[in-house]
């Protein structure tokens, strides 16, 4: 008989796994139906399908689940339910050894009853169990331990916008009002920079040195003047850099811009700040991007179930 680890592991297409269950209920024989609710692994499958087809196409599913999912002690749940079924006392005796001291009505209503309401724990018998959703989610979820950690609890989810938006390359301060309220872009990109998510370059490193179409013929350059000019490249360049490539002091390249921008020969734009992922964010946003992606293979698979079970 086969187990939940079909839905995680099987390699074929959606359809292929779909007739596979149908294919293992017609071949098994029950000594009776109770026999079948109770022990047959391809049955809760069946139903834990059905469930979660229902619960994500309920609104702001997403929200719901990372906001569930920025709890340490839910992840330690998920993380002990994960190796069997627990009633609510034996599972606050395995958390009291991990440090987590609640008591059985606060882990039922504060950290079991979320967790239930997204799909990623089932109760059977007033046992509880992590779903294969729930499984697969948990696995994704350790390969960043810090997630609970970063990202604010009960949340609209603004910060996970932006990181995932920033997962395409750097972003303008106006390019972030397109996908969050623009009132409060700055005090999200503040957020994500103290938790050393997103980085932003120096400032004397976005304004940039430009040389006009003035021509130079018509005005009399020393020869360290002709240094910086010449050094200047048509895409513009930081006075640092231009430094660097000169080898002269940040203070006297700025004394020789400011000389050559008297004759306007060079003029300075402040090019837009960018805002980035650092190596912690991009992580973060791998992490993020991961979850959706699950979320929303799930929620194909759970369809196209439901769907098969309505034309047969």
């Amino acid at each position: 008989m086969k187990t939940q680890e079909a839905f995680t592991d099987t390699e074929g297409g959606m359809t292929e796994i779909l007739r596979s269950l149908d294919q293992e209920c017609k071949n098994c024989s029950p000594v009776s139906p109770l026999e079948c609710i109770s022990n047959c692994n391809v049955w809760k499958l069946r139903n834990e399908l059905r469930t979660l087809c229902e619960t994500m196409e309920t609104p702001h599913y997403m929200k719901d689940l990372l906001n569930v999912l920025k709890n340490d002690t839910r992840v330690a749940i998920l993380q002990t339910t994960a190796k069997g079924k627990y009633s609510v006392s034996r599972l606050q005796q395995e958390l009291k050894k991990a440090g987590y001291l609640h008591s059985q009505e606060t882990l039922l209503e504060e950290y079991l009853r979320p967790l239930l309401n997204v799909g990623l724990i089932a109760e059977s018998q007033e046992q509880f169990h992590t779903t294969t959703f729930g499984g697969r989610l948990t696995d994704l979820i350790e390969n960043l331990p810090e997630f609970t950690d970063v990202l604010p609890a009960h949340s609209e989810c603004y910060e996970e916008t932006i990181l995932k938006a920033l997962q395409e390359g750097p972003k303008t301060f106006e390019d972030t009002r397109r996908f969050i309220p623009p009132k409060i872009v700055s005090r999200i990109l503040k957020r994500l920079k103290t938790t050393c998510l997103v980085k932003t370059p120096k400032d004397r490193d976005y304004i940039f040195f430009f040389r006009s179409k003035r021509d130079q013929s018509k005005e009399t350059l020393t020869e360290t003047e002709n240094r910086i000019y010449t050094n200047i490249p048509e895409e513009g360049i930081s006075a640092k850099k231009l430094a660097q490539k000169t080898e002269l002091s940040l203070r006297r390249t700025y004394k020789y811009l400011r000389g050559l921008k008297g004759k306007k020969l060079v003029f300075a734009r402040k090019t837009p700040k960018t805002y980035a992922l650092t190596e912690k964010g991009e992580r973060l946003a791998w992490l993020l991007n991961e979850m959706h992606r699950l979320v929303e293979e799930t929620m194909s698979f759970s369809e196209e179930f439901a769907k098969q079970k309505g034309n047969t």
